[in-house]
């Protein structure tokens, strides 16, 4: 291969290794100009320059040496003949302070060698004889660390290819006697690695002949082949003789190395262990770690020759690991090699030895101030020599002091977190006691029965409640110490014995103790086995609810929230793992007394659902119910499909598409006027510049407040309504007193722009039929469990309810009911689709709930304009086999009577006063309200001060044919809330002796001015009050009063104020007259009449 014209600089060599650093390959700047292939003889010609710098040649030989497969692999064989002579010129060019770079290159080449495997053998023979020409110099001073790494290089050539320098182990022998400074420690480990190569492969070479010259070389024709044989066993022996005699020349890890290969080489040639014994025996009292390995690995190797030793060696161990002048990776590893000792006494039959042993081993304590990784092998040290001394045995009163006397040392984990590693160690030298003597095996039942009835787990029994008792901290420690036990098919016997005897001795100290909610996750793990009778735990946990019920201040809200939640999910627990018939007395009390008294309202909601649950479900099914999600057990269908609960298809809408038919949703008080109409007008509100057309008599205009600057600008007629700035004219006391009294009123109304609007509440009922449910979806449930309860209704899970309408209600809050129990089919009325529905034909209904029947949902409104209409309902639900339903369901009427509330009151006005308050109220609105009224360009501030309401009124009569019964009946029924001053004297006299209508304003005279002079002016004189009572109508052409209808005689008035969210008003004064009521009404929203008529007729009429 021809070398590129332009070679690469130093720049290029630094960026090209640090691309193969980061990416392993070069990047497109190199492999656009040069190929991958030409890398070798570019790296080699650069190493060649004299200009070249030193350290960028180092950095392309370490560079080679790390990439060599891929820039060697496969090559031919110029490249090696390349690298070759390459190395050949490093070596042999003068010295001129490159030894680092000779040094380099010997490593390097040797490294691609031994890597590479597509070289020839004269490619190794030329690296080799280069070698033995630099190391065939002994004594040569100035070169000898060059010597040295040439010895190295060597014997990694040997170790790659076994035997290679066989042929010449005569004059490496040669070169160790003559070497005389410290490079004859490689000489002797490259001569003592061909000696064992030359014995493991069994050449039949001679280890001390020089009849082969040593350069040049050339490899033996036996490489990588087995005589069989083997070499002299005299000159074996000698050369062993001469290795021995070396030791002090080695370094510690050198030493390793050597006594790798001499122990294997004396075990062939079955030397008598005693002699290495004696001369490396002393290295044990080293400090190095190294040598104290050496002796470790001639023990191992040679343990008859060691005998009487071993108290000895352990002895000297045990005193390293309590050195604390050394490292303490040293002293780990002295208490490593230490049990490994242990281990093999143990395994030894020998029981005298055995027991001398683990007597010193039991003596051996953790230190208060020892490092916690050297405490938890000194305290797995004293498990091990516990259970070498017991064998198995009952040993319970000595095994008892020795795990106190263990604790001592990591006694701070009782005061320490639970995730500290001072309590990690401590539990765990506990569960090592207990289960040291306890196998895992199948073949030895007995062996956890006989260690339940031993004294040891009867202390550790005792110890593991005093500390539970003692310190709250430690309970999640405990609960997993008792978890691990559990999990394990062999020890759950030992899990179980524990809670119980937690059951027994522990939860009766706990009755007085404030501070049970640290051991709610131990109550939990005893709720959870059911071999642990439950009565003693609902005790406590009622006692507990006592207590909290008994809680009273203002920061406690959600902490008993969080500690009700917790006590329900112990009965939850219960629930699921005892029987029903096991726990029905107690827990029934218990969950009666959460449903009653608990303080917080979530916790008495899910109180009442688990209560029920318990009283109308069946245990079986009621567990399933319970079970998680993760717990399910899959079906035993060989089909991979029924192992999964959920269905393949979510949802089926040929299913739910008549989902109305058996899933109703029914107003708890149904509506006197079914409407089919609603009747909404475009907003009138405010535009952008802050005014509204207010051409229009009926209309009521919101208006923002302007800023000062556009205060003290003049503004015309038209907009001064909308400023928010009253016109400045004269009025009387009256009319005064009367916008003061609205002021007063509309600054407690809510600002619906600014702040949440004023909610209208629809209490509702959700119920599903049983059998039409069941026999649409019956045959989608999957559990054969369920399937055995023939006679338990169907029920629904995760219900959300959702609601939308056209109308302007706001948005709507989605309902969510977590459990809907299915009932049999019940006789209804049916019903005529009339738009009018008759009072007396109204069913009568009943308080439902989410059990027995059906579950009460709450359609909350904001009215943005107090209108009729309809609220559309779809809802989504999960069947017990975890098909999902989806549809909808029939729509939830809104009437005008919904929308009827007591007017706001403010929060400073006394509660005697409410009565006159409301009336003052009254007659204010009904002033304004008036057609000729003089305040109709007021306006009056909401709440918030930010938005202006101007009132506009209009009025209407309705005029009804019925007794005086009949309304003053009606009214106590349907509209007793909203009626603020009754007048007459005769009418106040019934109405007073019914005793329905309270707190209100009683007037036995009618008022002779004020309202009543508005009223003569509108309406006409009425007269006396048994004057007859007379509905005029005014024409247009003319001012001639017709008379419409006259009643026998006038008994008095009933006023009426209804307030008509976000912030409107309807006011009627009834006329009542012995055969005929005549009501007037007066309203600021106009097209709510539309509805009032239709209303009254069905309240009075029908």
């Amino acid at each position: 291969m021809t070398t590129p014209a332009r070679p690469l600089s130093v720049h290029d060599w630094d960026v090209l290794i640090e691309d193969f650093q980061d990416s392993g390959a070069p990047r497109d700047w190199f492999t656009s100009v040069f190929s991958i292939d030409s890398l070798p003889d570019l790296a080699l010609s650069s190493l060649l320059k004299k200009e070249f710098p030193l350290p960028s040649k180092l950095s392309i030989l370490v560079f080679l040496d790390e990439f060599s497969e891929t820039l060697f692999d496969r090559r031919g064989d110029d490249t090696f003949d390349r690298l070759v002579d390459a190395l050949r010129a490093i070596v042999q060019s003068p010295t001129d302070g490159s030894n680092g770079l000779k040094e380099q290159a010997l490593i390097s080449f040797t490294s691609v060698l031994v890597a590479v495997g597509s070289f020839s053998v004269r490619h190794v023979e030329a690296v080799v004889d280069l070698l033995l020409a630099l190391v065939n110099r002994p004594n040569h001073g100035f070169d000898r660390q060059a010597r040295a790494v040439a010895c190295e290089c060597l014997r990694q050539l040997e170790r790659a290819f076994p035997g290679l320098l066989s042929d010449v182990a005569g004059h490496l022998w040669s070169l160790c006697q003559a070497e005389r400074t410290h490079a004859v420690q490689a000489y002797l480990l490259l001569f003592t690695t061909v000696v064992y190569n030359v014995v493991n492969q069994k050449l039949k070479v001679s280890l001390l002949s020089t009849s082969v010259p040593l350069v040049p070389f050339n490899a033996p024709p036996h490489l990588g082949q087995s005589q069989g044989l083997g070499p002299d066993q005299k000159e074996l022996r000698r050369t062993l003789a001469f290795m021995l005699e070396s030791p002090y020349l080695f370094t510690s890890c050198a030493m390793m190395e050597f006594m790798g290969m001499v122990v294997p080489l004396a075990s062939a040639l079955e030397l008598q262990a005693s002699m290495l014994k004696v001369q490396f025996l002393g290295m044990i009292y080293s400090f190095d770690p190294m040598l104290c390995h050496v002796v470790l690995l001639m023990y191992t190797q040679f343990p008859d020759a060691f005998e009487g030793q071993e108290k000895d060696i352990m002895r000297r161990l045990m005193l390293l690991s309590k050195e604390t002048q050394i490292y303490l990776a040293f002293r780990l590893l002295a208490l490593h090699w230490l049990m490994g000792l242990f281990n093999k006494v143990m395994l030894s039959g020998e029981v005298g030895k055995r027991k001398s042993v683990l007597e010193m081993g039991r003596k051996f304590h953790p230190a208060v101030f020892d490092p916690l990784a050297l405490k938890a092998l000194k305290l797995d040290l004293l498990v091990q020599c516990y259970l070498g001394l017991s064998g198995g045995g009952d040993n319970g009163k000595s095994a008892g002091e020795l795990l106190q006397e263990c604790l001592v040392s990591v006694s701070d984990f009782k005061w320490l977190p639970p995730w500290s590693s001072e309590t990690g160690v401590a539990f765990r030298t506990l569960h090592k006691f207990l289960i040291s003597a306890s196998t895992h095996s199948d073949s030895d039942p007995s062996t956890t029965r006989s260690l339940m009835e031993s004294s040891l787990f009867q202390n550790l029994q005792g110890l593991l409640v005093d500390m539970t008792s003692q310190f709250q901290i430690l309970v999640p420690v405990v609960v997993s110490f008792i978890d691990r036990l559990i999990n394990c098919r062999k020890h759950q016997w030992l899990g179980e014995r524990f809670l119980q005897t937690i059951d027994e001795k522990l939860l009766p100290k706990l009755e007085k103790s404030c501070l049970l909610t640290a051991y709610f996750p131990l109550l939990h793990r005893i709720a959870e086995n059911d071999t642990i009778p439950p009565s003693r735990l609902i005790v406590l946990l009622t006692k507990f609810v006592l207590t909290l019920v008994d809680k009273r201040g203002y920061d406690v809200g959600l902490k008993l929230w969080d500690q009700g939640t917790e006590v329900l999910g112990i009965c939850r627990t219960l629930l699921s793992h005892h029987k029903s018939s096991r726990l029905f007395l107690g827990l029934s009390r218990l969950l009666s007394l959460m449903c009653l008294y608990f303080p917080d309202l979530d916790v008495r909601d899910n109180a009442r659902i688990y209560l029920r649950m318990l009283v109308c479900i069946p245990g079986r099914r009621l567990k399933n119910i319970l079970k998680p999600a993760d717990t399910v057990s899959p079906s035993t269908h060989s089909s991979a499909f029924f192992t999964v609960q959920s269905p393949r298809f979510r949802h089926d809408p040929n299913k739910s598409w008549n989902l109305s038919s058996y899933i109703h949703l029914e107003r708890v008080n149904s509506l006197l006027v079914k409407q089919s109409w609603s009747l909404s007008l475009p907003s009138l509100g405010v535009g952008n510049e802050g005014y509204s057309i207010i051409e229009s008599k009926v209309q009521v205009d919101e208006v923002e407040p302007e800023s000062s600057q556009e205060l003290l600008r003049p503004l015309p007629d038209s907009r001064r309504i909308e400023s928010g700035k009253p016109t400045l004219r004269v009025m009387d006391a009256k009319i005064a007193e009367i916008l003061e009294r609205l002021r007063r009123y509309f600054s407690v109304v809510p600002d619906l722009r600014h702040m949440p609007g004023i909610k209208v509440r629809i209490n509702c009922t959700l119920r599903l039929d049983a059998e039409p449910y069941s026999s649409i979806w019956g045959s989608q449930t999957q559990s054969p469990e369920l399937d055995k309860v023939d006679s338990s209704p169907p029920a629904l899970f995760a219900t959300v309810v959702k609601f939308s309408s056209s109308a302007p209600y706001g948005s709507i809050p989605s309902c969510r009911i977590p459990f809907l129990l299915g009932e049999t089919q019940w006789d209804k009325n049916v019903q005529g689709s009339l738009d009018i529905v008759l009072l007396g034909d109204a069913p009568k209904e009943e308080e439902k709930d989410g059990l027995g029947g059906g579950a009460s949902v709450t359609v909350e409104l904001e009215p943005r304009e107090p209108t009729p209409g309809l609220v559309e309902v779809s809802m989504e639900a999960n069947a017990e086999s975890g098909q999902m339903i989806q549809g909808k369901l029939e729509s939830v009427p809104v009437g005008i009577e919904d929308m009827f509330l007591k007017a706001l009151a403010p929060l400073d006005e006394p509660e005697d006063t409410i009565p006159n308050y409301y009336s003052d109220l009254f007659s204010a609105l009904w002033e304004v309200c008036g057609s000729s009224s003089s305040t109709a360009h007021e306006t009056f501030a909401l709440k918030g001060g930010k938005t202006a309401a101007a009132i506009s009124g209009t009025r209407s009569v309705k005029l009804l044919e019925v007794p005086a019964e009949t309304v003053i009946q009606t009214s106590e029924l349907h509209l007793a809330p909203f009626v603020v001053a009754i007048t007459g004297e005769q009418l106040v006299n019934i109405v007073r002796e019914g005793g329905i209508i309270e707190n209100v304003v009683w007037q036995d005279e009618e008022e002779g001015g004020g309202q009543g002079t508005a009223s003569s002016s509108s309406m006409g004189a009425t007269g006396s009050n048994r004057d007859p009572l007379r509905l005029t109508y005014i024409g247009y052409g003319d001012d001639q009063e017709v008379p419409m209808s006259r009643s026998r005689g006038k008994l008095g008035k009933i006023k009426m104020l209804m307030f008509l969210p976000p912030r409107y008003h309807l006011l009627f004064e009834m006329e009542v007259g012995e055969g005929s009521t005549l009501v007037h009404i007066r309203t600021d929203y106009w097209p709510c009449l539309a509805y009032v008529d239709d209303y009254l007729e069905a309240l009075f009429l029908l």
